[in-house]
């Protein structure tokens, strides 16, 4: 993974989430909420709700309102490999495996899809970074820990 795949991802015209809850309190909702800020369209999959933080979502990739090519995963990794299957058959070529969603089968997963997934890094630390992921950002900056 480097930094244009990181770049790549971030620069689509829209993104699916998968890994939003409906009571609010997960990180994919904080993720969610924070990329729309920022300007990013964002789509939110959940099988059973028919909005979450009052933003509506969708039971599948294939429910939602426009193509997308990448997607955000934030559930747990026994959940990882069914999502990405399901994303790279509905046309998903970028998938963002958040810190907690990835595993040695998930990963596998994308690649046996043909997709190279980012892992490792946290989406709101490259998303037009502000508050503590600004800091982190830029103390991994500082020791070179940033994807090159």
């Amino acid at each position: 993974m480097t930094k244009t795949d990181i770049e790549s991802f971030l620069s689509e015209p829209a993104l699916a989430i998968v890994g939003v809850s409906r009571s609010g309190g997960k990180f994919g909702n904080t993720a969610l909420r924070t990329l729309q800020a920022k300007g990013i369209r964002v789509y939110a999959i959940h099988p059973s709700a028919q909005a979450v933080d009052g933003v509506r979502s969708y039971p599948s990739f294939n429910d939602l309102p426009e193509p997308v090519k990448a997607v955000l995963v934030v559930v747990p990794p026994a959940k990882g490999v069914q999502v990405v299957r399901d994303a790279i058959a509905a046309g998903i070529t970028k998938i963002w495996l958040q810190q907690g969603a990835e595993s040695p089968e998930v990963v596998q997963a994308c690649r046996d899809g043909g997709v190279e997934p980012i892992v490792g890094e946290c989406v709101l630390m490259f998303a037009h970074p502000a508050g503590i992921h600004r800091v982190h950002h830029w103390i991994r900056g500082v020791f070179g820990r940033l994807p090159a």
